[in-house]
């Protein structure tokens, strides 16, 4: 099965890597995934899990830990919306270890419940963000609990317009509610819906709800020269985002030539 998912990932990646299907200056807003599109979560959750099964002598590389991971986040999340994420970490943890035959202490799992707000930004985040700030309203909708999302902006240096987060929503991504509730608050900046453009990196969490709630959405491929989905699932079902790019970077590149463009 994970070798079928491993095909899929790399035919999705086979196309033109910057695509663009719509007018990117006819939107007022964009609304963001953090983690995996600002914040490269990976990179945080392999550093803690990856140190954990060093030091229980595992022989597994960070991409195989990920893929350990990603379902348990996602099942822990589906099965407990109302659970605060740093809690979502500590369980999903658990469970990993458990599936890999491996301990977990108490203190192990509470590291990755509050490494949140040391997970790293992706290089091209603040500089981008600043740049499409320039023409656009900036919104987030996150998994992350206020106070992850919070040292997350800090690290990011970027002030933001409006943050919804699943702890005050009540539910995970790919919930349905999240996306309605990201479409009702955003009205309260003047944005209607046709205002919105959605951007994310995982098509599981963000891209499938994002489209079937009728936003166009634009993928931030992130991860266009591996193969797999790391510690993002498998999204089960085909969907096409409006544009997608590699980087955060080509996509306000994109921007800035569409509005220039317009004059």
């Amino acid at each position: 099965m994970r070798h079928d998912c491993i095909l899929r990932s790399a035919e999705l990646r086979s196309a033109n890597p910057d695509t663009i299907r719509i007018d990117l200056t006819s939107y007022s807003a964009l609304s963001f995934d953090v983690y995996g599109t600002l914040i490269d979560w990976e990179a945080g959750i392999a550093k803690v899990i990856g140190e954990w099964a060093a030091r229980r002598g595992a022989s597994l590389d960070d991409e195989a830990l990920l893929l350990a991971y990603a379902d348990n986040e996602a099942a822990v999340e589906r099965d407990f919306p109302t659970l605060a994420y740093c809690e979502t970490l500590q369980a999903a943890f658990r469970r990993t270890a458990r599936d890999l035959g491996l301990p977990v202490t108490d203190e192990e799992v509470q590291v990755l419940g509050r490494s949140v707000p040391q997970w790293p930004a992706f290089g091209d985040t603040h500089e981008a963000l600043t740049r499409l700030q320039q023409h656009y309203k900036l919104i987030i909708l996150s998994n992350v609990h206020r106070q992850g999302v919070d040292g997350s902006i800090r690290l990011m240096g970027v002030e933001f317009d409006q943050v919804n987060t699943a702890e005050e929503i009540g539910s995970y991504k790919p919930s349905p509610r999240n996306f309605q509730v990201l479409l009702e608050r955003v009205t309260r900046l003047g944005i209607e819906g046709q205002q919105l453009l959605h951007v994310a990196q995982s098509l599981f969490h963000d891209h499938v709800p994002g489209k079937n709630a009728g936003l166009d959405t634009v993928w931030i491929n992130r991860r266009h020269d591996r193969p797999g989905w790391g510690a993002t699932p498998d999204p089960g079902v085909s969907v096409t985002p409006d544009a997608e790019f590699e980087s955060l970077a080509a996509f306000a590149d994109a921007v800035d030539a569409a509005f220039a463009a317009r004059g």
